[in-house]
């Protein structure tokens, strides 16, 4: 089966479907909420998000950043305001890992391909005016968050001899299993800051650690330890989006 196309297109639908439930929705007709303290807010707009930065390995091959081969990571979702305070999104997200190994009596490395799709709920920390209706201050130009979130990962890792990346000639070890590329679920959570450029424009840096429910992140288990899962972090800088203004 080809998951790469599933989770493209399951992220594309989501977008195209936000949009439309936006566009249909005029400033003049928002629907007004309120908050704990009686003070309206409008949930929404919608941002849209591209981000891109490094990706880090933790497992049986590597539990520290010296033995990590660090890789890319690019990444394309999609933000909502649901109450002050309160954001939720989604994300889509390929990312390169991998590692040498910190026992040399195995010598392994290994490098891994991977994507991965995840629902979340960002919390901001500070107050931002403009998310209520007639600010009473002017909109806030930093606000730290917390993260947290749920959804599933498409991995495919490649073992090898030796304590370098791999290279052209590079042969590759039988893998464990031969279900590559294998699903697991994932759990991210981390923290970050979002900066306000312009009304429609803004940026956010941020780090997470991603928990995941396999051992095969890095095709080394039952040369490792099975007990143990796979982890990896994730340290990006994202450009946000709203057509319609915040």
């Amino acid at each position: 089966m080809k998951y790469r196309p599933i989770l493209l297109s399951t992220l594309l639908l989501t977008l195209l479907s936000a949009h439309a439930a936006t566009a249909q929705e005029g400033a003049e007709r928002r629907k007004r909420y309120y908050n704990s303290q009686a003070r309206p807010y409008y949930r929404g707009p919608v941002r849209f998000t591209v981000g891109g930065g490094v990706a880090l390995y933790n497992g049986d091959l590597a539990e520290n950043v010296a033995n990590n081969f660090p890789g890319p990571s690019v990444s394309l979702g999609l933000l909502y305001l649901v109450r002050p305070h309160l954001v939720v999104g989604g994300e889509f997200t390929y990312f390169q890992i991998g590692a040498k190994d910190q026992a040399p009596e195995r010598g392994l490395s290994f490098q891994g391909r991977n994507e991965s799709l995840v629902a979340f709920v960002r919390y901001e920390l500070l107050r931002d005016e403009s998310e209520f209706a007639g600010a009473r201050r002017p909109a806030a130009l930093v606000k730290p968050y917390l993260k947290a979130g749920a959804g599933f990962l498409l991995y495919n890792p490649k073992v090898y001899l030796g304590n370098q990346r791999p290279a052209g000639n590079t042969v590759y070890l039988t893998p464990e299993v031969n279900d590559y590329p294998a699903t697991a679920l994932v759990a991210p959570v981390g923290l970050g800051f979002d900066f306000r450029l312009t009304p429609k424009i803004g940026a956010a840096l941020e780090a997470t650690y991603n928990f995941t429910s396999t051992d095969r992140l890095d095709d080394v288990s039952a040369r490792g330890n099975p007990n143990l899962k796979d982890g990896y972090g994730l340290v990006e800088l994202k450009l946000e989006y709203s057509p319609w203004g915040r």
